[in-house]
């Protein structure tokens, strides 16, 4: 340890400890001062969309039942039919059986690395969301040894060993986490260039026999993300934000069996609990967004698009009307939402990614991104777990 009172009392002492508090200052401004100046650039997107596809006349053939084991009386059709209109999906996507997860997410990496014009041995980091890994086909079992991310890096063939891959578990909002991660990695000097990818075969872990199946499908959706200098650009992240409620809402979203009185009791499925899943992202999804914004000092009327989970049309229009009255906006402005979920449902981790790849690569005619546009990405689910990003294009 270093003896102040010694120092001190030398010949000099006051200015040598004078000298080094100033140079230590200069060093963590330097950095801070780094840190400020790169910007998270998104280069490349990319996703994969399922070529089997499951209309909502499919689903007529079921038969449902509650949360208690007891049948629906209600006829499927009616049902099937009450469920398009709150939640907007006509048809989804579903993998064929000899497709993965990590397949899926393959094949979106290597058109979003294509689109980025980048080399996959530059590549620093790999971060993958899922939440069910490579569900075995013909069984429910879950799969994620070794993990997504080191799969994806060997089918990209990547022998750099200093490109880290890794899976996050974050519910729905995973591929938002991972692009607010690589954007930690870049300011902190860790990394300058990730890869984020979201995938998800729901379509694996689905009780026929609850009326919440339908809403899921599968897909997978990539991004390569760069680190630049920002006077060399003023695209990037604007600000992000992050919130966790796991109290009381922890089993919104959960694993538990079937329906089905007679069915196995140690064979789990996904579920929820879709009115309680709504209530919470109506109340809590606008404030983060709001948050979002508020720290990227951007103004509400700044705002071309908002990329939100693909989750539920009506609860989506809930949550992007409750964000304009909280800056006292009772009108949404038209085409602000892209949305995908009427013909490719909720694919969880890929919904974001799918569409912004969508929008940016002009697929979908109400929805174009100029250069200087500011965005947003937002998400919600399973933890409960909420996120942002704003982002200028």
């Amino acid at each position: 340890m270093v003896d102040l009172d010694k120092i001190f009392s030398m010949p000099n002492g006051r200015f040598l400890i004078s000298l080094c508090c100033n140079l230590f200052l200069k060093i963590i401004f330097k950095k801070n001062e780094s840190m400020q100046n790169v910007h998270t650039v998104i280069t490349g997107t990319g996703s994969y969309i399922p070529p089997i596809i499951k209309t909502n006349r499919d689903f007529t053939v079921n038969s449902f039942y509650a949360e208690d084991n007891t049948k629906i009386d209600t006829d499927p059709t009616e049902v099937v039919n009450k469920f398009q209109q709150i939640t907007g999906i006509e048809e989804r996507r579903y993998v064929d059986a000899g497709m993965e997860s990590s397949d899926m997410a393959t094949i979106a990496a290597k058109a979003a690395i294509e689109d980025a014009g980048c080399d996959p041995e530059t590549i620093d980091q790999i971060i993958v969301a899922h939440n069910f890994g490579n569900v075995l086909k013909h069984t429910i079992q879950t799969d994620v040894l070794p993990a997504l991310a080191s799969r994806v890096k060997h089918d990209l063939q990547i022998k750099n060993p200093y490109c880290v891959p890794y899976d996050i578990l974050f519910g729905c909002p995973g591929w938002v986490q991972g692009v607010i991660q690589a954007d930690a990695y870049f300011k902190a000097g860790i990394a300058k260039k990730c890869l984020v990818i979201g995938t998800e075969t729901l379509s694996r872990v689905i009780d026929i026999y609850d009326r919440d199946s339908m809403i899921f499908s599968d897909g997978a959706g990539a991004s390569v993300l760069e680190a630049f200098d920002a006077q060399n650009t003023q695209s990037g992240i604007l600000g992000t934000a992050v919130q966790s409620h796991c109290m009381n809402e922890v089993n919104y979203l959960n694993l538990g069996k079937s329906n089905f009185p007679d069915s196995d009791p140690r064979i789990r499925y996904i579920k929820m609990k879709g009115r309680r899943v709504y209530e919470y992202a109506i109340k809590h999804v606008p404030a983060a967004m709001k948050d979002c914004l508020d720290k990227a000092g951007v103004n509400i009327a700044e705002l071309k698009k908002v990329f939100i989970h693909q989750a539920n049309e009506k609860m989506d229009e809930g949550i992007i009307k409750a964000m304009y009255r909280l800056y006292g906006i009772n009108t949404v402005p038209q085409h602000i939402m892209p949305m995908s979920i009427h013909k490719l449902g909720n694919s969880s981790v890929a919904t974001i990614p799918t569409l912004f790849d969508l929008v940016k690569k002009g697929t979908m005619p109400d929805h174009q991104l100029t250069a200087g546009d500011v965005i947003l990405f937002a998400s919600v689910g399973a933890g409960m777990n909420i996120n942002a990003v704003c982002y200028r294009v």
